[in-house]
């Protein structure tokens, strides 16, 4: 019996990825180092911030022979912060998909706690889900580890196995499988495309949902 949702933001309730892998890979060009556009969301999608910019130094060292995390820290966070707020939309038909769960249902996503909060607020999606909105920073571990989904269940008072979660990213699919929690696959997001299904699929997710009209109608029957 599913009596809980567990949504990712990224991607998923926000259209924010196809914005950031844009900034993020024409940060790191500039810097000369470059990733195959389909090698890089799989790798990176689903990361917490921390995480992220910990593999890209790794890569700077080894590619470039020198720390980039200083270069690209300030400049990813400014253009990201301007890009976001002249572009940041909900993805289609969230709000209603959203409107549409009537059990238990909370966000558990790799952002940092203020971003994850500015992206919700902007797209009028904040309160549809707090208090029970979580980042990377509640907890030690981000995905692909289960720490962040385990925390949102507890929060709700559900057990894990009760729960479904909606990711876009094998990083999250691979916490939720670890969690013990079903996970759907959804590929609404800008970013999204067939690599990206197929990699959900090889991720074992138990179906995938294509937009969120098609999740609202399965959201109804839950």
């Amino acid at each position: 019996m599913i009596c809980a949702v567990i949504f990712d933001c990224d991607g998923v309730l926000v259209d924010s990825e196809v914005i950031a892998h844009e900034i993020e890979m024409a940060t790191l060009g500039e810097l000369g180092l470059t990733y195959d556009a389909h090698d890089f969301k799989a790798r990176f999608m689903g990361m917490s911030d921390a995480a992220f910019h910990a593999a890209l130094e790794a890569d700077g060292q080894a590619r470039l022979g020198r720390s980039i995390v200083e270069e690209i820290g300030p400049r990813m966070k400014e253009r990201y912060a301007a890009a976001m707020q002249e572009r940041l939309a909900a993805i289609a038909g969230a709000h209603d998909a959203v409107d549409a769960v009537r059990i238990a249902k909370a966000v558990a996503s790799s952002s940092t706690k203020n971003g994850l909060e500015k992206k919700l607020r902007l797209t009028g999606l904040w309160e549809r889900f707090a208090p029970h909105i979580y980042s990377a920073e509640h907890v030690t571990h981000s995905k692909p580890a289960p720490d962040l989904f385990l925390l949102a269940a507890r929060e709700l008072g559900v057990a894990p196995s009760d729960c479904l979660v909606i990711e876009d990213s094998v990083n999250g699919v691979n916490a939720a499988h670890a969690a013990g929690m079903r996970v759907w696959g959804f590929m609404g997001g800008g970013h999204m495309d067939e690599h990206s299904r197929k990699r959900l699929v090889a991720a074992r997710v138990e179906r995938i949902v294509e937009n969120w009209n098609e999740a609202a109608t399965l959201f109804a029957a839950l």
